[in-house]
């Protein structure tokens, strides 16, 4: 099946068969963030399109006075030495920030450049590096990458502070080329070699990187078609100026925004991979064109993906203005196989499908009844109860009403309909609708986002 690129990128236009409604609205929300509260929704879906489109894009700035209230849990954190405690000041700024794009995207580049706690064993460098990603998560490419190359974390990860003249190491050239710019069968294991002695002479010295230019083979090196005493800049500036790397990064972001099967060709691809090297290579205009597109908003994408242990953790809170035991939710979240700080390999997560296994799926319903169930949570700074009330909820009928538009990507079936309606008098009313929540979450449709 192949999809019209035309059509694909092409603006979306609300119409009577794909209306700007609450459900599209939320659509674009759980994508480009991590789930719309009931507040939101009606305000977007009042808006219209073009305005909440914006209004999304404008959420990849992190305000100032936002930025004075997490600066100091992040501090705190650091002075914890803990990386889970890390982790747990991560959920807290997923859960309460306004600038939900960005946050979205810097989890996306947590995962593309994958860099683990257990190899750097250092706290302090790998918030640095969090830092760094969030910084230039919508911005030049370019810089990314190098900055990321320079990174003392990553230095660590893949061995480039042992990178020497006499004994160039290559995990970092090999994996610039594989996993973060080229993908394979977009050089040789020359180019590799020859990369790799750019970077000799990239070392840490009190936790900060520098150019040690005694350790730096600074002869002629060939790469990728050119030829000269090239250091390590040099060597990033080459690799991302080849055709593959936009063409490399759009189907990465395709994959992640839009749908986790998506078939993509060359011909999908080439509008927007053309586009962002167009754009030097600028992240944000991409992202944009993506999240505006008729694709985005087509049966391509909707409930095309497996919500990810975040999304489904801080996404259920969000939708209900939740607030639980941070740390609790960042080790129920790395239970479920997604450990922030750590992940699995230099890959990072594989994503969609492996997600969802019987045990994960157990577990997931477990972290869900958990925060429900959590004396630490509040909805709306309130009881459940008090919370639903305040939003006119007072049957189950009601609820799934409710509910449904916030955390479902699509239609509850009858049956469960059904089966959460015989909740209506099973026990106080508060423990009677966090049962029916609870029941919805359990359903394989509430796995999708």
């Amino acid at each position: 099946m192949n999809i019209d690129p035309d059509w694909a990128w092409s603006l979306f236009q609300p119409s009577p068969s794909q209306p700007w409604d609450h459900r599209t609205a939320a659509h674009l929300f759980r994508r480009a963030g991590f789930n719309a509260n009931s507040q939101e929704l009606n305000a977007a879906v009042g808006d219209g399109f073009a305005i909440s489109l914006d209004r999304v894009m404008g959420a990849g700035v992190e305000p100032d006075d936002f930025r004075n209230q997490i600066d100091p849990l992040v501090r705190a954190g650091l002075a914890s030495g803990s990386v889970p405690q890390l982790a747990a000041q991560w959920v807290y700024r997923m859960l309460a920030t306004p600038a939900t794009l960005l946050e979205k995207t810097t989890l996306f580049w947590h995962g593309h450049f994958a860099t683990g706690a257990d190899k750097v064993d250092d706290a302090e460098l790998m918030q640095t590096q969090n830092d760094l990603l969030r910084q230039h998560a919508l911005g030049d490419f370019s810089e990314l990458l190098l900055e990321i190359s320079r990174d003392p974390a990553m230095l660590i990860y893949l061995d480039s502070v042992s990178n020497r003249k006499s004994h160039p190491n290559e995990n970092y050239a090999r994996e610039i080329m594989e996993l973060f710019c080229l993908g394979e069968g977009n050089y040789t294991e020359s180019d590799i070699r020859e990369l790799a002695r750019c970077f000799t002479g990239w070392e840490i010295k009190r936790k900060r990187y520098r150019f040690n230019r005694y350790q730096h083979d600074s002869e002629s090196k060939t790469i990728l078609g050119q030829t000269g005493e090239f250091g390590g800049e040099d060597g990033v500036r080459i690799v991302v100026s080849q055709d593959a790397a936009p063409r490399f990064i759009v189907t990465k972001l395709i994959r992640f925004f839009v749908a986790d099967e998506l078939p993509i060709d060359d011909a999908l691809i080439a509008p927007l991979a053309r586009e962002m090297r167009d754009n030097g290579m600028q992240i944000g205009p991409t992202v944009r064109r993506i999240l505006g597109s008729q694709l985005f908003y087509s049966s391509h994408a909707i409930a095309r993906k497996v919500r990810s242990p975040v999304e489904l953790a801080v996404g259920f809170l969000r939708a209900l203005d939740g607030s639980t035991d941070n740390y609790r939710v960042a080790t129920g979240i790395a239970e479920l196989g997604q450990s922030l700080y750590y992940p699995p390999s230099v890959k990072g997560w594989d994503g969609g499908r492996t997600w969802i296994n019987s045990s994960t799926l157990l577990g997931r319903s477990n972290l869900i009844r958990e925060i429900l169930d959590s004396g630490k949570t509040r909805f709306g700074k309130t009881t459940l109860s008090e919370y639903l009330d305040g939003h006119g909820v007072g049957t189950m009928a009601r609820l799934v009403d409710f509910i449904e538009p916030l955390l479902f990507a699509v239609p509850i079936s009858p049956n469960a309909r059904e089966r959460v309606l015989a909740l209506q008098n099973a026990g106080s009313k508060g423990s009677a609708m966090a049962d029916a929540i609870h029941l919805l979450c359990t359903l394989p449709e509430f796995q999708l986002a």
